[in-house]
């Protein structure tokens, strides 16, 4: 039984259950179908990369306290983060990956590297 290809519309045989006539146009199908879901988590891994290389060259330049407002104007995204670490006193530490910082006073933040990561 002849049927067609919903990508590139040419006709093909193979087996009943065959949807298309290569891996090529399967693989066309499947990344249009998912392009926006994966834009998405692109956009978020990119805001997510550049947060962690900014809290990176700051320290290691070892510049380990800086006012949240210059952190702004390197791009820093304080909306996007991988985990919220939370210390027996409350103290509460935003990581980006490895890298993190914790809000003292005055609106200054310091920034600190977690070791051993992912072990």
């Amino acid at each position: 039984m002849k049927r067609i290809c919903p990508v590139c519309k040419s006709e093909f045989d193979g087996r009943i259950d065959k949807k298309f006539c290569s891996d090529y146009c399967r693989n066309t199908f499947n990344n249009q179908k998912y392009q926006d879901i994966n834009n998405y988590s692109r956009r978020i891994n990119r805001i997510l990369k550049q947060n962690r290389k900014i809290l990176h060259d700051l320290f290691s330049r070892n510049i380990n306290k800086i006012n949240k407002e210059k952190l702004l104007s390197y791009g820093y995204n304080f909306d996007f983060l991988t985990n919220i670490y939370k210390t027996k006193n409350g103290k509460e530490y935003h990581y980006c990956y490895d890298y993190g910082y914790t809000e003292l006073e005055d609106n200054i933040c310091q920034i600190v590297q977690k070791k051993g990561y992912v072990d």
